[in-house]
C-alpha cells in the first residue's frame, strides 16, 4: 500500500449500512435518549458497528455494559432469547427505563427475559440485534415491505379461533388461539413499548394455559436453532395442555432433545413457549451450514418463510420463565387457521 494511502476502513460498507438503515426505520432521533445495551461477552464488531453508525447520524448515544456471569454448571445456555444479563442489575434497569430507545446487544436477547415488561412499560422501545456475524445481518437488512405482510398474517392470527398444524411426517398439532397473544416481528420497532429483533418476519403466539396439545414429528432437515444443527432422524413429540409430556425416537436428535430439557430440572422447560411461522423470503434454509456456530444465532432460520417454528420454555405472556429453550422449525408443513390455509407444504400462501 502507498505510504499516503489511507487505512481500510474498520467495517464493510454495506454492514455500516445496513445498521444506519435499521435505527432510521425505529425513527432514532437526536433529541431522543438513546442506549446500547451490552454484556462483556457481547460481539464486539455489532456493538462497534451501531456506535459508528449512530456517530454518522449525529445520533447521541451512551453504552451500559454489564459483567458477563460466570459458567453456570447444568445445562449449556444458547439461543434462548431469555437473556439474564439484567438479574440483580438494577441500575442498569433504571437506565433503560429512563430510555426512549435501547439497543439490544445483549447474547441472548431481551425477548423473553423476566425484566423486559417493565422496560417497556415505561415507554422504551427495545430493539434487539441478534447475536449474529454482520454478514448475516447486511443479508437481511430490514426491509420496509415485510412491515405489511407481517402485520396480515398477526391479523389472521388474532381473528382465528383455531390453527392446526399436519405434515407427512406426522405432525397432527391444534392450538386454541382465543385470547391468547400474537406478535409479528417486521425487524424494527418504531413505537413506545415495543420490542422488535432484527432479522426480523415472523409471526408467532403464545399460548396461555392448556391451548397446544397433538404430536409433533421432526423430520431429517427440520432444525434445531439451540443446537444449531439439522434434524437427521426422527423425533416425535407428545403435547397435552402445552407441554411436552413424551419424547420419543432411536436417534441421537431425540436423546440430545430429551437429556437436554431433563438437565434443567424444571417443568416449565418443557411447556409450549409460542408457535407460528416465517415469513422472509430472504432467509437462507442452508445458512446453518455456511458459518460456524460462534458465528450465528440462527434468528435467520427462525424467520424463513413457509417454516413452522414450535418453541418449548420461556413465555412471558403466561408468566413462565426459564432458561431451558428450543426453537425448532420445521419445513414441509400445512398450517390452517380455522378453514384458511396459510402455508402449504412449506409454502406461504
Amino acid at each position: 500500500m502507498p505510504s499516503d494511502a489511507l487505512p481500510p476502513a474498520p467495517f464493510e460498507a454495506a454492514w455500516l449500512d445496513s445498521f444506519a438503515e435499521l435505527f432510521s426505520l425505529c425513527g432514532a432521533r437526536a433529541d431522543e435518549t438513546i442506549t446500547l445495551l451490552t454484556e462483556t461477552q457481547s460481539r464486539q464488531i455489532n456493538i462497534g458497528l451501531a456506535r459508528e453508525a449512530l456517530r454518522a447520524m449525529r445520533l447521541p448515544h451512551r453504552v451500559v455494559t454489564v459483567p458477563g456471569r460466570p459458567p453456570r454448571q447444568g445445562p449449556i445456555i444458547r439461543s434462548t432469547g431469555a437473556s439474564t444479563a439484567l438479574t440483580g442489575e438494577e441500575a442498569a434497569i433504571r437506565e433503560l427505563c429512563d430510555s426512549d430507545l435501547v439497543i439490544d446487544l445483549t447474547v441472548e436477547g431481551l425477548m423473553h427475559a423476566p425484566e423486559t415488561a417493565g422496560i417497556l412499560q415505561s415507554g422504551a422501545r427495545i430493539m434487539t440485534i441478534s447475536n449474529e456475524h454482520p454478514e448475516i445481518l447486511s443479508r437481511l437488512r430490514p426491509d420496509p415491505a415485510m412491515k405489511d405482510v407481517v402485520r396480515g398474517a398477526v391479523a389472521a392470527c388474532r381473528a382465528a379461533t383455531t390453527m392446526t398444524v399436519t405434515s407427512p411426517a406426522g405432525t397432527d398439532l391444534t392450538v386454541a388461539m382465543s385470547d391468547i397473544p400474537t406478535v409479528g416481528v417486521w425487524g424494527w420497532t418504531d413505537r413506545p413499548g415495543t420490542l422488535a429483533h432484527w432479522p426480523g418476519g415472523l409471526v408467532v403466539s403464545f399460548p396461555r394455559k392448556a391451548s397446544c396439545n397433538g404430536t409433533i414429528v421432526f423430520a431429517p432437515g427440520d432444525i434445531n436453532l439451540t443446537f444449531k444443527r439439522y434434524f437427521e432422524s426422527e423425533v416425535r413429540c407428545v403435547v397435552r395442555d402445552d407441554f411436552i409430556t413424551g419424547i420419543s425416537g432411536d436417534g441421537t436428535d431425540a436423546h440430545l432433545m430429551k437429556r437436554y430439557l431433563e438437565g434443567f430440572n424444571d417443568p416449565l422447560a418443557f411447556a409450549t413457549s409460542h408457535v407460528g411461522w416465517g415469513l422472509n423470503p430472504e432467509a437462507r434454509y442452508e445458512a446453518l451450514t455456511m458459518y460456524d456456530k460462534a458465528d450465528l444465532n440462527g434468528t435467520e432460520l427462525r424467520a424463513l418463510a413457509g417454516n413452522f417454528l414450535y418453541s418449548t420454555g420461556a413465555n412471558e405472556f403466561a408468566g413462565r420463565f426459564t432458561e431451558g429453550h428450543f426453537d425448532l422449525p420445521m419445513m414441509g408443513c400445512t398450517i390452517s387457521l380455522d378453514d384458511i390455509v396459510v402455508v402449504r407444504d412449506g409454502v406461504p400462501v
